[in-house]
């Protein structure tokens, strides 16, 4: 089976500017949701590439994947006037996670070696995207503490500036750790189903004693 990749993008924290009064806070509102593709096969080949063919498409390497998480970042900050400098008010991080994962429409007529293969891969993929939405709250947390933290501008176009910049650059920080997670589960990936599938062969062999 092919290595799992979820390459993805983030789109920039849209920002709303307001003068409301009080303290800084902040709140992350988090969601996800998971959603199914259907494939077809009777031997391991033919789910290979039934996953290769009718797997999500990942528009950054135009190839298709076992699975995918599909990550939005979004938002918005308030900012408020203190002591004649401009400071941000709220800060409210929102992110949404789609977690796309195969279904194959066979597994209830496979044999049994095969059931195996499929049912130890399918649990590794969803681990693997379920990872991918647990670094993007991870760093969607992080952002909202950092605009927070930021101190106040002379005016509120610097200030807006700087939530900008700063919001750039917590993204470009969770893309960079999401392609690091990818590139190190790809070359695990063969070590990892072979003892992914023993361990689960033992517990199976237990079972029937």
């Amino acid at each position: 089976m092919p290595g799992i990749h979820a390459p993805l993008r983030a789109a920039l924290i849209a920002l709303l500017v307001g003068l409301p009064l009080g303290g800084a806070s902040g709140e992350t509102l988090i969601s996800k949701s998971v959603s199914y593709f259907s494939i077809g096969g009777r031997t391991a080949e033919e789910l290979d590439k039934a996953l290769s063919v009718s797997g999500p498409l990942m528009r950054s390497t135009g190839t298709r994947h076992p699975g995918a998480t599909r990550i939005k970042f979004g938002g918005t900050v308030t900012y408020v006037g203190r002591e004649g400098r401009c400071a941000v008010g709220t800060a409210r991080v929102t992110l949404s996670t789609r977690i796309i994962l195969p279904r194959w429409k066979y597994r209830k007529q496979a044999g049994r070696d095969l059931a195996l293969v499929w049912d130890t891969l399918a649990s590794d993929i969803k681990r693997h995207e379920e990872r991918h939405a647990e670094i993007a709250r991870i760093h969607a947390r992080q952002m909202e503490k950092a605009l927070l933290a930021l101190k106040p501008e002379n005016n509120c176009e610097r200030m807006q500036a700087r939530v900008a910049e700063v919001s750039a650059e917590e993204v470009e920080s969770h893309d960079k750790d999401q392609a690091r997670f990818d590139r190190t589960e790809a070359a695990n990936f063969d070590r990892r189903m072979i003892r992914l599938l023993q361990h689960r062969l033992e517990s199976l062999t237990k079972a029937g004693r």
